[in-house]
């Protein structure tokens, strides 16, 4: 096992990483009016990709969630899925597409389960990923507002219409 499924085996030390980067991005939007959005991203997009990418191997879609999710990159299943396993998890907790690969919705339920801050954040339904967001640093869009911005035609409601 690699250090960084070491790690990621750990979603309380990395939930309270997360809170932590929470606070300090929250109290370094000042920087956007200072800097400007885009020269703050600029700075800010490579130590971001690095650590995710080592960590909980990003994908870099802009609109982090990896504390709804134990922890564990949903960009990182071979179809993209924000949202839950697509039910052809095999037996054996394993991905139908990659089947050497463990199917990350088992992770993240697992993982989300070892929680205290974030465990039930797994059953909020994610809007789709905004792919303009795509290789953009997320604690910017974070800072901005620019993860919230829905794609048009989402419907977040609850109620369907009859």
């Amino acid at each position: 096992m690699g250090i960084s499924r070491r790690i990621q085996n750990h979603p309380r030390m990395l939930a309270i990483g997360y809170r932590a980067n929470y606070w300090i991005a929250m109290r370094l939007r000042f920087l956007i009016r200072l800097l400007g959005a885009e020269r703050l991203a600029r700075w800010l997009y490579a130590p971001e990709e690095f650590s995710k990418r080592r960590i909980f191997d990003c994908r870099m879609c802009g609109q982090c969630i990896l504390h709804s999710t134990g922890m564990t990159c949903p960009m990182t299943c071979p179809k993209n899925l924000r949202n839950g396993p697509c039910g052809g998890v095999r037996a054996n907790g394993h991905c139908e597409v990659k089947p050497e690969m463990r199917c990350i919705w088992v992770d993240a339920y697992d993982r989300s389960q070892m929680m205290t801050t974030y465990r039930d954040e797994l059953h909020i339904v994610q809007p789709p990923v905004d792919r303009r967001l795509m290789k953009t640093s997320s604690w910017v869009n974070l800072m901005t507002g620019a993860d919230k911005i829905e794609v048009a035609g989402w419907d977040d409601s609850r109620e369907s219409e009859v």
